[in-house]
């Protein structure tokens, strides 16, 4: 199903939207080596109820997932369960992927965040895996097709012989959480879902420094590069308008 939102709910989806904002520039702020994913993800849980929203992921799916945030370091791609065990050592890279609901409306994002002193080669990755959702983002837009955004990140990350992960891909979104259109990060131009004024998707960016090969941790959600390189994720929701597409989750006056 595809739902095609008026513009009393994208107010709604951009309410939704300033709260994944917060969490992210507390967790800039804070994040350092000899924290836990556990401590990051209490941040995130603790902003999200003071504004009486709900945490989309916690007890999401089979089995429940157990956290508010998707907590995922160096070679986790996605969906890295949140552990007071698992501590952030200088040199690491963490992708928080993060979602709310509010009023019955979803936003949904991920950051990579550097731990300290970050190989140059890790830090690039991360930023070229941004660089390529503004890519995509060109593409957002009425009359463009899901595989016009997929095309231009998978153009841009393999130009850098980066991998780029296609088991796991972006989707539309609105009062709930996963809805079609599926957006992929890699494909044709032309072909795939074509864009419309009123829908909701998120594009993800999932882009490793090696093989584009994962698997499946037996916790039943951590997923991992095969090769046990580091990957990266970037993610926001946009709203497709008539005047092209606005990001609920980016705060256009920080840049992040």
């Amino acid at each position: 199903m595809i739902e095609i939102l008026n513009a009393e709910e994208f107010e709604l989806m951009k309410a939704s939207g300033k709260i994944l904002q917060e969490v992210f520039k507390v967790i800039r702020d804070e994040i350092k080596p000899g924290m836990s994913t556990h401590d990051v993800d209490k941040i995130a849980y603790n902003i999200i109820r003071s504004h009486d929203a709900i945490p989309s992921f916690l007890n999401f799916g089979t089995p429940p997932f157990p956290g508010t945030i998707c907590a995922s370091v160096n070679e986790a791609v996605v969906h890295g369960i949140p552990r007071k065990t698992k501590i952030l050592q200088e040199g690491d890279i963490l992708s928080v992927d993060v979602g709310c609901v509010l009023e019955g409306y979803q936003a949904d994002a991920c950051r990579t965040y550097l731990v300290g002193e970050v190989a140059p080669e890790v830090a690039d990755l991360v930023k070229r895996t941004e660089e390529s959702f503004f890519k995509g983002l060109e593409f957002a837009k009425e009359g463009c097709r899901t595989g016009d955004i997929g095309n231009a990140v998978q153009t841009y990350c393999e130009s850098f012989g980066y991998g780029v992960v296609r088991e796991l891909e972006g989707h539309g979104i609105g009062t709930t959480m996963h809805q079609d259109p599926s957006v992929p990060n890699f494909g044709k131009p032309g072909h795939g879902c074509k864009l419309r004024k009123g829908m909701a998707i998120c594009i993800e960016p999932m882009i490793t420094l090696g093989s584009r090969e994962i698997e499946m941790l037996p916790d039943q959600w951590t997923i991992v590069t095969q090769d046990g390189k580091p990957a990266s994720h970037y993610e926001n929701t946009i709203l497709i308008t008539e005047d092209g597409p606005y990001m609920t989750t980016y705060d256009y006056e920080e840049g992040f």
